[in-house]
């Protein structure tokens, strides 16, 4: 068992953050309340800067959009990174909503998101990296194919 800091693991990996998007509205990026980190809904952010598009069932495969629910999470990990700061912080995931724009006969949302949540698994490991979680289809802004926002549980700081 690898119990390797979430950074160690994000570096071991050879993961790529993209910029952290701006907020499109008004809203906090990220939030803590207690000892919990809550993260609005993000997009899948490419390194240059731009947002993946397409529906998935339509322009995109199940595939594609499992890959744009990974890029997602590491977006998220960006956003985290820069409006929290140590990602080492978090303890685990503890819920995630996954949406996804797709046709209305595209019924695998689940599978999409498992992109995201795999990723999560991966830095966070197999029982803290991953959480409960809800997966839908719906129209996105900017015809984005997947939007994900998630709450972690923050380790405590010492003597609290």
């Amino acid at each position: 068992m690898n119990n390797a800091s979430p950074s160690k693991k994000i570096a071991e990996l050879g993961l790529v953050l993209p910029p952290a998007p701006p907020p499109a509205g008004v809203y906090k990026p990220v939030l803590v309340v207690d000892h919990f980190l809550y993260v609005s809904g993000q997009g899948p952010m490419k390194p240059d800067g731009t947002l993946m598009t397409g529906r998935v069932g339509e322009q995109l495969s199940l595939e594609e959009g499992k890959e744009a629910a990974r890029q997602v999470g590491l977006t998220m990990l960006a956003t985290i990174k820069e409006h929290f700061g140590d990602v080492d912080r978090i303890k685990r995931v503890v819920k995630v909503l996954g949406m996804v724009n797709s046709t209305p006969d595209f019924g695998k949302q689940p599978l999409v998101i498992n992109g995201f949540s795999e990723l999560m698994s991966d830095i966070f490991g197999p029982d803290l990296g991953v959480g409960v979680r809800s997966a839908v289809g719906m129209m996105l802004p900017g015809n984005i194919p997947v939007e994900i926002e998630a709450m972690f549980e923050l380790h405590k700081a010492p003597g609290s």
